[in-house]
């Protein structure tokens, strides 16, 4: 059972079968979010996709970073404020298998991806960040 479908832009479905969802910011003590901050955040991110599903291609989709005080960037020691989407997700997609000449009944493809979102509800179909994957280019087949 997955949780949800998404149709890639491709035409391809794909099935989001996990997801594991954490608070963007969460535990920060003491900084303010900016692009030094930021950046370690994606690269743990990453690794924690790799470590999650090892054997399973990895991607972090790139988030949106929004910048909402600049009045005083000029005063803040490690740069303007930059803020990420509240929400990281860390989820295992599958599909049919890439490649043409594998059997459907004993064959599927896998990609991980590591994605930041507004929301704590799980992607559908309509989810923008998830629809623009090259799932040829990216996943990689296995056998049941």
């Amino acid at each position: 059972m997955s949780l949800s479908r998404i149709v890639l832009s491709s035409g391809r479905s794909v099935e989001l079968t996990e997801v594991r969802m954490s608070a963007t910011y969460a535990g920060m003590l003491e900084g303010y979010p900016c692009k030094p901050v930021n950046d370690m955040k994606l690269r743990w991110l990453r690794s924690q996709a790799e470590q999650a599903y090892p054997g399973t291609p990895c991607l972090l989709v790139q988030p949106r970073r929004e910048y909402p005080d600049r009045s005083t960037d000029a005063a803040r020691p490690f740069g303007p404020v930059e803020v990420l989407p509240p929400v990281t997700c860390i989820g295992l997609l599958r599909s049919t298998a890439v490649a043409p000449g594998l059997d459907p009944a004993l064959h599927r493809s896998a990609l991980a991806v590591a994605w930041l979102q507004g929301t704590l509800d799980v992607p559908s179909g309509e989810d923008a960040a998830l629809r623009e994957l090259h799932w040829d280019e990216l996943a990689r087949d296995y056998e049941l």
